[in-house]
């Protein structure tokens, strides 16, 4: 099924090589193989009737218009794939547009990019005619680039961290249900087997954080980032405890709002769209913060797990619950497609950065797992919900921002089995800083 639309289309019948490519006009194999070193892992099939690649590769890919050229040569690297492919004009065969994971882990294995001579640049750019070097405009789903968001603000400034917000969670609520399932949960799941459901292991990730932070009824919990209120319905359903959440995203606390009314959970459970800068400035017996910490950037960490620290009272617990690098070198930046079609000045550090970090505002780091092969469980579980959910999606979002999930998807839950990023969660406690408050137990109190 093509990338694109449920039609084979033009990579069908892919014509052959051509021949002689540069005694006469270049064509889109040779681009191709210009880029490229040793055998193609799929078929490549171009917009002009040149193909390159063996004709029985389970994989095509489709370069189906000029624009979808001048995409991949105006932006290489991952931003021009990203653009082509949003766009429609580059489309795989061989796979499912709610899921391409089996198309990407090809790519990514076995294709061998090079960097043409000059010679060859300007061979095949005269040929194809300087025109492919004007980038066309952008699909309507990417956000501007860095330097352009200054008008929004500075990096992580309230503004700013609005508009980012708003580019990936008010998509489409029914858009979310359709992928994300009955949990309604964007975060990373915990997967007792492998065999587990998609609903099983998201209750089961509710629990575990429920007792790291050892809720009782009673309790005053603030979950920071609170989505679509799923950990705070489960803390007020299950434990009584007086639960708040804070989330950027107007879309997600209207839908939390109706949950916890018809849950019948108003009197334990609220969300409030807000900032969680402006989060109530009391204390709380727990605080969590699933998935909020990659949006807030890197440089912010101390005044971020400050802000946290003020809001527990002396001996309380913080769990955080956050996407991480698999080490502390690497760049915090994502790439361009994550940045431009996803989310926007979205940060990552290694998890040694963040319990240094958490440790340095005075909080005390007890217990740390690194969940990444859930993650990758649980991306593939919204993949199959894509792809069950196809049409309906298309309906309600269009075909680009349909094609973008799939892609970012597919390929995230290819990083985390990579051990490329990871998901680390870290459980502290708000100590005095002469051991007192210290009311953690000897051993931890979720495990047997």
């Amino acid at each position: 099924m093509s990338l694109t639309d449920r039609d084979r289309g033009a990579a069908s019948s892919p014509a052959p090589p051509p021949g002689g490519g540069r005694q006469g006009r270049p064509r889109v194999a040779d681009v191709v193989r210009a880029l490229t070193a040793g055998p193609l892992p799929v078929r490549v099939t171009g917009y002009d009737g040149s193909a390159v690649g063996p004709a029985d590769a389970g994989i095509t890919l489709s370069i189906r218009s000029e624009r979808g050229l001048s995409y991949l040569l105006t932006a290489p690297g991952d931003l021009g794939m990203a653009r082509a492919y949003v766009s429609g004009d580059l489309a795989l065969d061989g796979v499912h547009p709610g899921d391409p994971y089996e198309a990407l882990r090809i790519l990514k294995d076995e294709l061998r990019v090079r960097t043409p001579a000059v010679a060859e640049v300007v061979h095949l750019v005269r040929g194809l005619g300087w025109e492919r070097l004007l980038p066309p405009p952008v699909p309507p789903q990417e956000a501007l680039p860095r330097w352009r968001r200054v008008m929004n603000g500075l990096r992580h400034s309230r503004a700013r961290d609005s508009t980012a917000i708003s580019h990936h969670y008010d998509v489409s609520n029914a858009f979310y249900e359709r992928v994300l399932g009955e949990s309604m949960t964007y975060t990373c799941a915990v997967f007792h087997r492998p065999t587990d459901t998609l609903e099983q292991a998201q209750t089961a990730k509710y629990e575990l954080v429920a007792q790291k932070l050892a809720l009782r009824p009673g309790m005053r919990l603030l979950d920071v980032g609170c989505g679509w209120g799923g950990m705070v319905r489960h803390a007020a359903r299950e434990y009584g405890v007086q639960a708040l959440g804070v989330t950027l995203s107007g879309a997600q606390a209207r839908w939390a709002r109706a949950a916890i009314e018809r849950e019948g959970l108003t009197g334990l459970a609220e969300v409030r769209h807000l900032d969680y800068r402006d989060a109530p400035r009391e204390q709380f017996d727990a605080v969590s913060s699933i998935g909020l910490t990659e949006h807030i950037g890197v440089r912010n960490y101390p005044a971020y797990f400050g802000f946290l620290r003020d809001r527990l009272r002396p001996g309380g617990r913080l769990l955080n619950h956050c996407i991480t690098r698999a080490d502390n070198r690497a760049p915090h930046r994502s790439g361009a497609f994550i940045d431009r079609y996803v989310f926007p000045d979205g940060e990552l550090a290694g998890p040694g950065r963040l319990i240094s970090e958490i440790h340095d505002v005075g909080l005390e780091v007890q217990h740390e797992e690194n969940l990444r092969r859930h993650y990758a469980l649980t991306l593939a579980g919204w993949c199959r919900n894509l792809v069950a959910n196809w049409d309906a999606c298309l309906s309600e979002v269009g075909p680009g921002t349909a094609r973008v999930w799939g892609l970012y998807m597919a390929g995230s839950r290819l990083a985390f089995e990579r051990n490329a990023i990871q998901l680390h969660q870290v459980l502290a406690t708000r100590t005095g800083p002469d051991g007192s408050h210290d009311t953690y137990p000897l051993r931890p109190d979720w495990l047997p």
